[in-house]
């Protein structure tokens, strides 16, 4: 018996991408130090434990995941999408709880962490798009206007009703992208990008002039080109991070020493382990533990685009392209956010910011990247 259960564990561990667990398992564990940190003034530790409780779980799913045959579950492309749906619609129930003006967290009585079903629902709906791609070029052109059409409901589909429930615009474009990179991915022309662009651009034009856009979200737009428009109200958290990056120069104040990091004030830097906690590593560890976290999530998102270049089946190679694009949004508007070029979208940097929901679903994607790499390796190492 302990023969056997050695050898399953042992099948699990052959079958990982250890590469790419490594890689995240070092963001993780970076992002624990600064969350740790952020949180010192709080004189708390309840962070950091449910962070590092929520990796733990991450990394077992992971090798659990890694082990499922992604071809056989996109064959219930039904009941995927029924949970999509169903999963986003939960928000309208009693378990809904808003945050920062967005219904966008659903909170179970007991449960240690609220959960965001946007972070659970972006795996299936990139599953979901990926099986759409491929069943559009094997029985249509992927080019037509049915094509394009077809491809285009699905994602207003989702992004529609995830944006009239919870209103959070930043999860919403987080589809969005990934929808365009894997459609790039697959062939999609050229000239449906160029005027699904301008589309966009004439609508939010428009939208603009009338004032349809909530006042709110046209003063993160307008602060951009006028940093002294309101750097008390709109302006106050992102003029507070680029002071706490700067404070940090080459090599930083050191951890636990960061001024805006460990003040206790309310004014000092905002959701310092969540949102912004780039610039808390800005000021603690400098420009150099920036840049070693840009190189981290940069060796994972190449590691997932390696994946799909690899991949045994062009579905899988798009979930592998999926997977990078999430990461490389989220990355690039969090860090915008926090260099105060990019509009406050309210999403987090990934595996380092703090978040139990969003570390799983993390390492569950990861997952699934690891399991279409294990079916790339030579049947004598499988």
């Amino acid at each position: 018996m302990l023969r056997r259960r050695l050898e399953f564990i042992a099948d699990i561990v052959r079958q990982a991408d250890l590469v790419l667990l490594g890689l995240c398992c070092a963001a993780t564990v970076y992002g624990l130090v600064m969350i740790s940190s952020a949180t010192n003034y709080m004189e708390t530790r309840r962070y950091v434990i449910v962070q590092g409780g929520a990796a733990i779980i991450g990394v077992v799913l992971y090798f659990l995941v890694s082990m499922v045959d992604l071809t056989e579950v996109v064959k219930k492309w039904k009941w995927l999408l029924a949970f999509n749906i169903g999963f986003i619609l939960l928000l309208k129930t009693p378990l809904g709880f808003e945050s920062n003006g967005n219904l966008a967290w659903l909170h179970i009585p007991g449960f240690p962490v609220n959960i965001q079903p946007a972070e659970i629902v972006k795996m299936t709906f990139i599953l979901l798009l990926a099986q759409q791609l491929v069943w559009l070029k094997e029985n249509r052109d992927l080019k037509s206007v049915p094509s394009v059409a077809m491809l285009g409901g699905h994602l207003l589909l989702m992004i529609g009703l995830y944006y009239a429930i919870s209103s959070d615009m930043g999860s919403a474009l987080v589809y969005v992208f990934v929808f365009a990179c894997m459609a790039f991915a697959a062939g999609v022309a050229t000239r449906w990008f160029v005027l699904g662009i301008s589309g966009a651009g004439i609508a939010f034009f428009l939208l603009w002039q009338e004032e349809k856009i909530p006042e709110y979200m046209m003063n993160r737009f307008r602060i951009l080109f006028d940093h002294d428009l309101d750097p008390l109200g709109v302006g106050w958290h992102q003029t507070r991070s680029l002071l706490t990056l700067g404070g940090g120069k080459l090599t930083g104040q050191g951890l636990y020493h960061g001024t805006q990091t460990q003040s206790e004030f309310s004014q000092s830097l905002p959701f310092r382990h969540t949102d912004f906690i780039f610039s808390a590593i800005g000021e603690e560890l400098g420009m150099l533990g920036c840049l070693l976290v840009i190189v981290l999530l940069s060796a994972i998102i190449i590691r997932c685009l390696v994946t799909a270049t690899k991949a045994r089946s062009q579905m899988e190679s798009y979930v592998c392209v999926g997977m990078a694009g999430m990461l490389i949004f989220q990355t690039l508007s969090n860090i915008g956010m926090c260099l105060f070029v990019l509009p406050v979208i309210g999403l987090t940097l990934p595996f380092f910011s703090y978040g139990g929901s969003s570390i799983v679903t993390l390492f569950v994607s990861m997952g699934m990247v690891s399991s279409i790499h294990g079916r790339t390796l030579p049947e004598w190492l499988k």
